[in-house]
């Protein structure tokens, strides 16, 4: 029997429906459009897509997801398009097609870019059709198998870790754990091949060891079954090398240390048997607490469903036990694939909640536009140990072990997430960075008023709150950028004599190599574009027409600034400072830690937008000699900079005695000041001299704290501390 003649037969033995017509067509069109091509094998290129058809076959597929199968490279690799495909074997096969084919026209784009983009188009496609993962993961599964006959180690690794990131996990999302396995196998044996060694000869040891001990666990716990009358099977499964690798990893220990290396599995022929089974075990071993989790009751958001207990079982070895049917079984198998039917009129679109993880990961791509928090988000929304919150109603959210009320907010829908203020956890208040525990019930806290904190970003888990955090963030900071930017022309417009106004600059945008206005503000205000550029290309010619001696009599930067610094501000010379959320335009020096009622000057940094720092502060001798980086700023009233807490430093020599160091917190403290960061620069046998960073409302808060510093008898010095 031939090849073509081989599949059509595997398809007709679970589909006798099947078009065998268009089966064969789709062969003989791939076979023709491959002819020249070969592996690296050595092989005709053709033998990859027909052992991709035949791995879709093992999943019993649909005659679509088949054919697909045979023609997923021909657009990439031949002459034939997306409109051939559509005129020989019509929509549905041409879209699933589309589906799995990369992009083309990626070449000069850098390789995070190139697997970014195509990661994207892949998952807008499974939103459509989840055949079109399926048919990926067929594909990916047989360039594993022949990931060897690839010269380049570099390229076997490169391939290895992104199939491990990335198409092992969404298969494990979809429960097609047999799929998943190989691939972590033939990845783990490329990347990790001694570790993977070890761990199969130790595993080989054992089995010939412990055999008698298996098969007395075996014994022994089949008779307590039988004798409660528990239907069906049980027997012992060993777990994979890589699974073994990844619990050794991620609780650092040895594989000595291991207790669960065998698991042992009742197969019961109903749900109602299987918690029949559980009672029965549970009431001949001591279960030990922890590792009891009932995923029939509370199904994994892939489907998986399944009891796990661990007991003190015979012999008093430490015995995991799982209990499924054979539905369930074959769920854990072959996942999604296990749901249709090709007999029915399957619908293979991501509908209920069982693929909302799909949606959410579709909304991320689309509100990210840098490849590197594409791939980012993509893992942090994929990897997951999970726990099961509720929501007061009795939702069911399932989240990455670690997660918060935050995460929690936004899982359930943005707007919650983007008003969180709080949260209420079993009744009770609880930080935000609060890590939830399974069967916790979340009530999220809101406010109309209240937007997403920049210090989420530090403690969030998943990739959905990350990705929305930070596009808040971006839309803030440029509004920032903006208005800075703007603030920044317009001041420099007029000391050049001009009048700045937004309009000036439209029909400089070409000049300028940008799209609007706001671009160009956006730009100036992050330091990315020169003030100097924007007034030539507004008004050509005007840099010629300063005289020399303009600029010769100038007087040096830091003492005009400094001289502007004893005056006081007069309204709309300098740029005002507004409260700053961490991140934004402005940020201040760590070097001289400026604060309402110091002197202040902005340097423009490029790509962070202005530093402000103190007009003494040593740094600014380094941008003596650039002049287009400095920028009059002023603090913006008194009453709003009040009300925030701004960090400053101070030095001071403190006897070396019992109480020495209470005594200058409690003094702080009484002036309501907060210490932010403490370090110990220079001890001695008497002394200690200490750096001590306070938050304080202005200069004369900190005067107040350090004059009550200098009055108490342990302490030798103080004084305010510059880097």
């Amino acid at each position: 029997m031939d090849a073509k003649q081989e599949l059509i037969e595997k398809v007709i033995a679970y589909n006798p429906q099947a078009d065998t017509a268009l089966l064969a067509k789709a062969y003989d069109i791939a076979k023709d459009a491959h002819s020249h091509q070969m592996r690296a094998s050595g092989d005709p290129y053709f033998m990859h897509p027909l052992a991709v058809a035949n791995i879709l076959t093992e999943m019993k597929l649909d005659t679509a997801s088949v054919i697909t199968g045979i023609l997923h490279d021909t657009v990439e690799d031949t002459n034939l398009t997306i409109d051939d495909i559509r005129k020989e074997f019509g929509e549905e096969i041409a879209s699933l097609v589309d589906g799995v084919t990369k992009l083309s026209k990626l070449e000069h784009k850098s390789e995070t870019l190139r697997q970014a983009e195509n990661f994207r188009k892949l998952v807008m496609a499974i939103s459509e059709d989840i055949r079109v993962l399926l048919v990926k993961l067929a594909d990916r599964l047989h360039n594993m198998r022949t990931l060897h006959y690839i010269k380049s180690p570099d390229k076997r690794k490169r391939i290895s870790y992104e199939t491990l990131e990335i198409y092992a996990t969404l298969a494990e999302r979809i429960g097609m754990r047999r799929l998943k396995d190989e691939l972590q196998d033939i990845a783990f044996a490329e990347l990790h091949p001694e570790a993977r060694t070890s761990i199969i000869n130790r595993l080989g040891f054992l089995r010939s060891e412990g055999q008698p001990l298996v098969e007395a666990i075996l014994e022994e716990i089949g008779e307590v079954l039988k004798k409660n009358d528990i239907r069906g099977k049980f027997y012992g499964r060993e777990k994979r090398p890589f699974s073994i690798w990844k619990k050794m990893e991620s609780k650092n220990i040895s594989f000595e240390q291991l207790s669960d290396i065998m698991a042992f599995r009742v197969m019961a022929d109903d749900v109602g048997e299987c918690y029949k089974a559980l009672g029965v075990v549970h009431a001949h071993y001591h279960m030990i607490p922890g590792r009891f989790k009932d995923y029939i009751s509370t199904p994994k958001p892939n489907g998986y469903q399944s009891i796990h207990t661990t007991v003190m079982g015979p012999k008093n070895q430490r015995v995991e036990i799982q209990i499924r049917t054979q539905d369930m079984q074959d769920q854990a198998e072959y996942g999604v694939a296990a749901h249709w039917s090709y007999k029915q009129n399957a619908d293979f679109r991501m509908n209920g909640k069982q693929y909302r993880w799909v949606r959410e990961l579709l909304e991320i791509l689309e509100e990210t536009s840098d490849p590197e928090d594409v791939l980012e988000h993509t893992r942090l929304e994929m990897y997951h140990d999970q726990v099961f919150c509720f929501t007061p109603k009795g939702d069911l959210i399932a989240l990455p072990k670690h997660a918060t009320p935050v995460d929690f907010a936004f899982a359930v829908h943005s707007a919650v997430g983007n008003t969180c203020v709080g949260a209420k956890v079993n009744g009770r208040i609880v930080p935000l960075r609060y890590q939830l525990q399974n069967g916790d019930q979340v009530d999220i806290i809101r406010s109309k008023t209240a937007t997403p904190s920049p210090a989420w970003e530090r403690f969030v888990v998943t990739g959905k709150a990350r990705a929305e955090v930070r596009k808040f963030v971006r839309a803030q900071q440029r509004t920032e950028y903006i208005n800075l930017g703007r603030a920044i022309l317009s001041k420099y417009f007029r000391t050049e004599g001009y009048e700045y106004q937004d309009k000036l600059v439209e029909p400089a945008l070409k000049i300028l190599a940008r799209d609007s206005v706001d671009d160009v503000l956006a730009e100036v205000g992050e330091g990315n574009l020169n003030r100097g550029q924007v007034l030539e290309a507004v008004f050509p010619g005007h840099a010629q027409r300063k005289t020399k001696a303009q600029e010769e009599n100038k007087p040096s930067l830091i003492s005009r600034f400094r001289k502007q610094g004893d005056e006081k501000p007069k309204g709309g010379h300098a740029v005002p400072i507004r409260g700053l959320i961490p991140g934004m335009a402005m940020h201040f020096a760590k070097c001289c830690h400026p604060i309402p009622g110091d002197k202040i000057v902005g340097i423009v940094t490029t790509g962070k937008g202005v530093t402000i720092h103190t007009i003494d502060c040593e740094t600014l001798e380094n941008y003596a000699d650039q002049p287009e980086r400095w920028l009059d700023v002023a603090w913006e009233g008194d009453n709003q900079e009040a009300a925030l807490q701004h960090v400053s430093r101070i030095r001071a020599l403190v006897s070396h005695e019992t109480g020495a160091l209470a005594t200058i917190s409690n003094v702080i403290a009484q002036d309501l000041g907060n210490i932010n960061n403490l370090k110990i620069a220079n001890r001695s046998s008497e002394f200690f001299e200490l750096l001590i960073d306070i938050e304080v409302k202005d200069v004369r808060h900190l005067n107040n704290i350090i004059a009550s510093l200098r009055a108490k008898p342990v302490v030798q010095s103080v004084e305010r501390f510059q880097a």
